[in-house]
């Protein structure tokens, strides 16, 4: 992670005074693997904190998270642990379709395009999701997840750019920081989040250039 965003802060200003403010950025991985996706597919479109508290609930009514112990969960407690209802089918689903074919969440030996275009085949996974899996569980140095509200609203701040950029616009700013948009999606998910208060809360000793 430190070579990567000081290649980054070299030759980008705004990231440099980000990394500068912040620190290098968390290197946050999960598990490849079924609870890493249902981990994240709890993430869309709620906050951070909020998912990881229903994570945390499901792994104290199930244990580590597999296919085969999400299975176990009826409805009911899916609901006092936090899925909505269609939350709870779309993991349920991919569950089922683990048990019957491992290999569906196998991206090994694929192309970024071809690992999302895999992984988007499972129901409840679309183009966040898999991208979104595939820097923090695959650790892929260049993706960039479509559709992100914090890394437009992110980029506005770091960015300065007077107005938060369409999801199309951000796609197309982030292109200049191929080969390393991991990375830049990490700086500045990681202002967005506080940097160093962030780091801070969750004891993460903050590392400088």
């Amino acid at each position: 992670m430190i070579a990567p965003a000081r290649a980054l802060a070299e030759m980008f200003p705004y990231f440099a005074r980000c990394v500068d403010r912040n620190g290098v950025p968390p290197l946050w991985k999960r598990e490849l693997g079924f609870g890493s996706l249902v981990h994240i597919i709890l993430e869309q479109q709620v906050s951070l904190a909020s998912a990881q508290a229903a994570f945390d609930r499901l792994a104290r009514a199930v244990g580590r998270v597999t296919p085969e112990t999400f299975l176990t969960l009826t409805s009911d407690e899916a609901r006092i642990v936090g899925f909505s209802r269609q939350k709870y089918g779309y993991c349920r689903g991919i569950a089922e379709q683990l048990i019957d074919a491992p290999e569906v969440l196998s991206v090994t030996g694929l192309s970024d395009d071809e690992a999302v275009a895999k992984l988007c085949k499972l129901r409840g996974v679309g183009p966040w999701t898999a991208t979104v899996y595939l820097m923090f569980a695959g650790l892929r140095p260049d993706l960039w997840p479509h559709g992100d509200r914090a890394l437009v609203v992110s980029m506005d701040n770091v960015l300065r750019l007077g107005g938060i950029p369409t999801y199309a616009d951000a796609d197309v700013m982030a292109q200049a920081w191929a080969p390393q948009r991991t990375t830049a999606a990490r700086i500045l998910w990681h202002d967005y989040l506080g940097g160093v208060e962030y780091n801070e809360r969750h004891g993460i000793a903050s590392i400088y250039l």
